[in-house]
């Protein structure tokens, strides 16, 4: 239980201090040494360029490689993203919701909160072992976003931009700086680990203190751009999504690792760590083509929090299944 309340801790901490952060800004009371786009952006770029690769490079410097099933780890991702985002879809009809509110619905089902949250659950809940596998989930996260996210949700939008079909999204995956340290990271500890050169002992007393700490700066951030909508007009959606989130997506997921071998491998290490990851929130980014393609951003808002506010009753799930598997 301490874990889960540790785990609460950092979401709570992170999210509410910078909604605080903002309505302190807003209101006249604190004013802030840079603007607040700024701010956000520059918490991001520190937890994704330095914090959050060192970590990882760390833990899978320490990785066991023998065992070939990984391999199908970033597959197993790339098909919770699209399978939650076809879920979405699937209920959209039944729900009677018009263009503008499928596209923002589609968002929220495919796109997944691992960074900020997922990546710390699984530190916290399972240790370095499982955080080192946390990259090789999200390997396909941007190409199935970028790639096929973005250009589904503007097909849905109301005069949505030019320019952004599936090819332009291909080449904003290969040119992110983001994406190329964390591929980078990955690769640089997968070279590491082949070596054979032995890990500093201090390298999971540091993992113990980055991994929460870049976790509170994205949240942080994201805390700065919260804006709560009003969940009354949106209970049947939230409910979907949470369904999809929080049901659907673990136990088709889970489904799939245990067919795959991954619960007999690492003493059962990937499976724990699939059953996490697609058991996670909306992720905010899911807000970005809602609010570019002039999508309902209300419903995606109200989806957003209310998978968020699950998270109570989540975590404490999530920490009693991986103890029985």
């Amino acid at each position: 239980m301490d874990k889960v309340l540790f785990s609460l801790t950092i979401i709570v901490t992170g999210l509410g201090m910078g909604w605080l952060v903002r309505m302190a800004v807003d209101a006249g009371r604190l004013r802030l040494p840079v603007d607040m786009p700024r701010l956000r952006v520059g918490l991001q770029k520190a937890a994704l360029l330095w914090v959050l690769p060192l970590t990882y490079c760390g833990a899978i410097w320490n990785l066991s490689l023998d065992d070939v099933e990984l391999v199908a780890m970033p597959f197993v991702g790339a098909a919770v993203f699209l399978t939650g985002g076809f879920l979405a879809l699937a209920a959209a009809k039944p729900l009677k919701l018009d263009s503008r509110q499928t596209g923002a619905f589609y968002c929220c089902g495919s796109f997944t909160n691992i960074g900020a949250i997922g990546a710390m659950v699984c530190h916290t809940f399972l240790g370095e072992a499982a955080f080192a596998l946390v990259p090789a989930y999200k390997l396909f996260e941007e190409v199935v976003y970028f790639s096929f996210g973005f250009p589904l949700a503007r097909a849905y939008a109301e005069g949505g931009r030019q320019g952004n079909g599936a090819l332009a999204g291909l080449r904003r995956v290969v040119t992110d700086p983001f994406i190329i340290v964390a591929l980078s990271s990955m690769l640089l500890g997968g070279l590491l680990n082949l070596s054979g050169l032995q890990r500093p002992a201090f390298f999971p007393l540091l993992n113990s203190i980055l991994v929460p700490l870049g976790s509170l700066m994205m949240l942080f951030s994201i805390g700065l751009a919260m804006r709560f909508a009003r969940l009354g007009g949106y209970l049947r959606e939230c409910a979907v999504i949470t369904g999809i989130k929080f049901v659907c997506m673990p136990l088709l997921a889970t489904s799939a690792a245990a067919l795959l071998g991954f619960g007999s491998i690492l003493d059962g290490m990937p499976l724990k760590v699939v059953l996490i990851l697609s058991s996670m929130p909306v992720a905010f980014t899911a807000l970005i083509p809602p609010s570019i393609y002039d999508l309902d951003i209300d419903l995606a808002n109200a989806c957003w929090f209310a998978s968020m506010l699950a998270m109570i009753g989540v975590l404490p799930m999530l920490h009693w299944l991986t103890g029985l598997l």
